[in-house]
């Protein structure tokens, strides 16, 4: 009966109600020899450090886990591209400037986990509403090569009205670079000879992000 409380107490008080490694327990559903599924779910948890690392994690973490096996591995892989196409999902229907934290859950279920650093740009219409998320350029663990001519060819092709750029820092910490406030500039030169609003560019840690507009840098 064990494994069955996390799932009473869901019924009774509501998802909220549950703690991470109870959450975590109802998805792994079984526990192992000598071992239920709840201290399983702590162990789990343990070893990663925090349910975000676990859910960021990818499948050789996971396979080296005593207690996930083929099963419980693909169980998690599942849920968590169930959450990042929930805030695709929400990130359509809204407009980025009256929901900013739809599109902050959006950019971190998209990069916070990458361990290499990935440029995105989301492209607007004049509502602010999403044309297009890409991923425009991967780079390395510490920088990324970044063409403002393409970000420009691509809003002009799909007739892009404003734009956000995105980027992570696989090191965790969001604090922007002189690299990053550089290319910003470029682009921002691009996208004013376009006609082109540049409404914010993003910098994503672990955890925390860290906004060009909010800290004036736009």
């Amino acid at each position: 009966m064990e494994e069955l409380r996390p799932r009473e107490k869901l019924s009774r008080f509501g998802a909220e109600a549950l703690t991470d490694a109870e959450l975590l327990a109802i998805f792994l559903r079984t526990g192992v020899t000598g071992m239920g599924v709840m201290a399983l779910a702590e162990t789990i948890l343990k070893q990663f450090g925090s349910l975000y690392a676990l859910m960021a994690a990818g499948k050789e973490n996971y396979l080296a886990v005593r207690g996930i096996g083929i099963a419980k591995m693909t169980q998690l892989l599942a849920v968590t591209e169930l959450s990042r196409r929930f805030f695709q999902a929400q990130l359509l229907t809204v407009s980025v400037l009256e929901d900013p934290r739809a599109t902050w859950n959006y950019l971190a279920s998209q990069l916070s986990h990458q361990e290499r650093e990935i440029f995105m740009v989301i492209f607007l219409d004049n509502q602010h509403r999403v044309l297009s998320a890409q991923k425009m350029f991967t780079g390395s663990l510490n920088s990324v090569e970044v063409h403002p001519r393409e970000i420009a060819r691509e809003a002009l092709k799909i007739n892009a009205a404003a734009l956000i750029l995105a980027h992570n820092h696989p090191s965790g910490i969001a604090e922007p670079s002189q690299a990053d406030k550089d290319v910003t500039q470029r682009i921002h030169q691009v996208c004013r000879l376009l006609n082109i609003r540049l409404l914010d560019h993003l910098v994503i840690g672990k955890g925390q992000y860290v906004s060009f507009a909010e800290q004036g840098l736009l």
